[in-house]
């Protein structure tokens, strides 16, 4: 899994061949079809396992956080570290994007992990909401700033981990109203 995580970071869905796939991982393609049915089944697969991942451990950091502030610098820190630890993870989220709109009928493999998102950006901003932080009214706006960092930290800096350190950063004061004066 590791090893077609890896693969599909790097190549891309349609350029990763499961003969790559089977030297990279040092196994026969016989091999691989013996645990999956076809390179969409392992991607399926690797996609799962990299989501579960991430947004498990995201739930875990935010569960407990009494407010959106405390939650969202927590799943910043996470995913600061996380990104440190192992960048195979956001190599292959942004692959996934760039795969998607390049392969549509990927898209719907990507629903589940998609509703498990969403589900944990709406939770992060109900904790605003509920705390005060987050008018009601700015419900959506605040999901939709959470995806877009969440994108960019991945997309724009997840391979420089001093620049992405800077990004986390500025993020959090931004939050905190200490970054731009009126």
């Amino acid at each position: 899994m590791h090893a077609a995580r890896l693969a599909f970071a790097e190549l891309g869905y349609a350029a990763t061949t499961n003969k790559a796939l089977a030297s990279s991982a040092d196994v026969t393609t016989g091999a691989i079809y013996h645990y999956f049915d076809s390179k969409l089944d392992l991607y399926r697969a690797v996609n799962n396992e990299v989501q579960s991942e991430v947004y498990t451990q995201f739930e875990e950091v935010v569960d407990g956080a009494d407010s959106f502030l405390v939650g969202f610098e927590r799943m910043l820190e996470l995913a600061h570290e996380m990104n440190n630890t192992d960048r195979s993870l956001a190599r292959f989220l942004g692959a996934v994007r760039i795969d998607v709109r390049r392969n549509p009928e990927l898209r719907s493999l990507f629903k589940p992990s998609t509703i498990r998102r969403e589900r944990f950006i709406q939770n992060l901003v109900d904790l605003g909401i509920a705390t005060g932080e987050i008018d009601t009214a700015d419900r959506d706006r605040t999901a939709a700033l959470i995806r877009a960092v969440l994108v960019g930290l991945v997309d724009a800096v997840s391979d420089d981990p001093v620049v992405h350190r800077a990004a986390i950063d500025a993020l959090k004061l931004l939050v905190e109203g200490k970054l731009i004066r009126h």
